[in-house]
C-alpha cells in the first residue's frame, strides 16, 4: 500500500460527518454509515455522536468503509481531515491501520482473487510531526499481514521445511543471520524434548534461530520464542475433528515472532534481537510418544507425559532455555498458542500473560497498549504451582483443568534460567472464530506490533 500527501487527488474523497449534522434525509450520520455521491466520485462517512468518537470507533468506521469500497472495485481512497478533533499524527496512523487491515483477505486458495485498497491520499497539508511515521508503521502492517498468511495457510502447504524455507526466502536481502538446524543437528544440541514431540511426524523438525545484531556490541539481545506446531494432531492424545480442523493455526506464535523481526529489520532499529523458533508436528505413528512416558529436557529436567496434547510447552522448554543459555538475553518473551483455558477464561479478546518480572510485564503492557493489542495478567502463583508436580520425574506436562492457562506458562518458567520472563497465551487472540473489530475470521498476527513496540524502546 502508498500513501500520498498534498497530491490534491479528489477521486474517492471521503468526507466525515457527525450523528445529525447533515441535512440530508438518505443520511443520518450513524457511526459507519456510507453515503456515495456518484456524481463527484466522493463518499460521506458517518462517524456517530461526536462526543463518542474515539480510536475504536473511528477506525471501525473506517474499516467498514474500505471494505465497502473494495466491493465497488476502487483500490484508491483520499481522506479529507477538515472537521477532525484528532492529531495529524494519529489521525494518520489510524486510518493507514485501518485501512491495511480492511483490506486483507486471504484468498490463496481462490481461483477469483480479492481486491484491495492500494493507495491512500491526503490532499489536505497536515503537519506531520514525524513524516517518517506512515512509512515505518506500513513496514510493521505488512510484516503482520505476512504472518496472517503464514498462519492461515493449511498444514499441507506449511511444515517445518516449508516453514524454514520461507523464512530464508524472507530475510535474504535483510540484516538477518538465519540459521536454520536439521534433526541431526537438532540431537547434537541437546533439544530432547522438543524431539520427543516431534518424532511421530514424517515431516522432519527444523530449528530455526534468526538473529539481528544491529546494536551497540554490549547490549543483551531480546529473546522472542515462538510456539512452531504446524500442526498438532493432539497426538495420542488425540483431538476431535473439529478441533484439529484449525491447528494449522498452532505455529501463531512463531509467525509473530517471525513477523516483528521483520518489521525491526526491514525499520533497521537499532537493538539486538533474537528470533527462536522449534518448528515440528505433532502427528501419531509408531514412533509417537505417549502418556505416562518420561523424557528429558535439555537442562536435563525429566518430564512425565500426563498428556501428548500438550506438546508446545515441551517444544518450548527447550526452545527458551536454548535461548537462555545461549544468548544470555535481557529478556525471553515467549508466544505460544498454548491452551484452551485462555479462551474459556479470556475469550478471544485478551491475551493472557505470565511473568517472574514484574517490571518487564510493565513494559510488555505498555508497549502492547499502545498497539491496541490486549493483554491480561494472570497470578504466578506457588499455590497453583504444584499442580504441575509429579510422583515419578522432576515435572508433569500438565497440571489438569485447574488454572490450565497459568500451570502452563509455569511449566515453561522451569527452563528458563531464572532469566526475565514474560509468557503470552494467544490461543484466543492469534486465529478467531468470527470477525471482530477490524480483523476477519481466521489468523490476527496478534503482537507483531507489541513486539516491534518493544523492541523500538530498546532501539538505541
Amino acid at each position: 500500500m502508498q500513501v500520498n500527501f498534498n497530491d490534491n487527488k479528489k477521486a474517492n474523497l471521503v468526507k466525515f460527518a457527525y450523528k445529525n449534522e447533515h441535512f440530508n434525509p438518505y443520511f443520518k450520520g450513524d457511526l459507519g454509515e456510507i453515503l456515495p455521491n456518484p456524481n463527484n466520485n466522493s463518499f460521506l462517512l458517518g462517524l456517530g455522536e461526536k462526543e463518542k468518537l474515539d480510536r475504536d470507533s473511528f477506525q471501525k468506521a473506517i474499516y467498514k468503509l474500505t471494505k465497502a469500497a473494495i466491493k465497488l472495485d476502487l483500490n484508491e481512497l483520499s481522506f479529507q481531515k477538515e472537521n477532525i478533533d484528532i492529531e495529524n499524527n494519529e489521525f494518520l496512523y489510524q486510518i493507514i491501520e485501518a485501512v491495511s487491515l480492511g483490506s486483507y483477505n486471504f484468498d490463496h486458495y481462490k481461483k477469483e482473487k480479492s481486491g484491495k485498497i492500494s493507495y491512500i491520499n491526503f490532499p489536505e497539508k497536515l503537519d506531520n510531526k514525524n513524516s517518517n511515521t506512515d512509512v515505518e508503521q506500513l513496514v510493521v502492517l505488512d510484516s503482520q499481514n505476512f504472518v496472517r498468511d503464514l498462519v492461515n495457510l493449511r498444514s499441507n502447504d506449511i511444515y517445518p521445511e516449508t516453514l524454514a524455507q520461507k523464512v530464508k526466502e524472507r530475510f535474504a536481502k535483510k540484516d538477518v543471520n538465519v540459521r536454520i538446524y536439521n534433526e541431526n543437528q537438532i540431537k547434537e544440541m541437546n533439544l530432547t524434548a522438543y524431539l520427543e514431540v516431534a518424532k511421530g511426524s514424517d515431516n522432519p523438525p527444523r530449528f530455526i534461530v534468526m538473529e539481528y545484531l544491529n546494536g551497540e556490541k554490549s547490549q543483551k539481545p531480546l529473546v522472542f520464542v515462538g510456539k512452531g506446531l504446524t500442526y498438532d494432531s493432539g497426538g495420542y492424545s488425540i483431538k476431535s475433528n473439529a478441533g484439529m480442523k484449525t491447528m494449522n493455526a498452532d505455529m501463531a506464535g512463531a509467525g509473530t515472532v517471525i513477523g516483528a523481526m521483520d518489521a525491526i529489520a526491514s525499520n533497521e532499529l537499532s537493538v539486538n534481537v533474537v528470533g527462536v523458533v522449534a518448528a515440528c508436528e505433532n502427528s501419531i505413528s509408531g514412533k509417537a510418544y505417549k502418556p505416562g512416558d518420561i523424557i528429558r529436557a535439555r537442562n536435563n529436567m525429566t518430564i512425565e507425559i500426563d498428556n501428548t496434547d500438550a506438546e508446545g510447552r515441551i517444544t518450548l522448554a527447550d526452545a527458551v532455555n536454548y535461548a537462555s543459555t545461549e544468548y544470555n538475553p535481557e529478556m525471553i518473551i515467549d508466544l505460544a498458542t498454548l491452551t484452551g483455558a485462555c479462551l474459556v477464561a479470556l475469550a478471544e479478546s485478551y491475551t493472557g500473560a505470565v511473568t517472574n518480572d514484574q517490571e518487564l510485564y510493565e513494559k510488555v503492557l505498555a508497549a502492547a497498549n499502545e498497539a491496541d493489542e490486549k493483554i491480561w495478567q494472570l497470578p504466578n502463583d506457588d499455590t497453583i504451582r504444584k499442580y504441575n508436580e509429579s510422583e515419578v520425574a522432576d515435572v508433569k506436562n500438565s497440571g489438569g483443568r485447574l488454572g490450565g492457562t497459568i500451570t502452563a506458562g509455569q511449566f515453561i518458567e522451569n527452563f528458563i534460567e531464572e532469566k526475565p520472563w514474560v509468557h503470552l497465551d494467544i490461543a484466543g487472540t492469534a486465529y478467531l472464530s468470527k470477525a471482530q473489530g477490524l480483523y476477519e475470521k481466521g489468523a490476527t498476527g496478534v503482537h507483531v506490533k507489541t513486539l516491534y513496540n518493544l523492541a523500538k524502546k530498546y532501539s538505541k
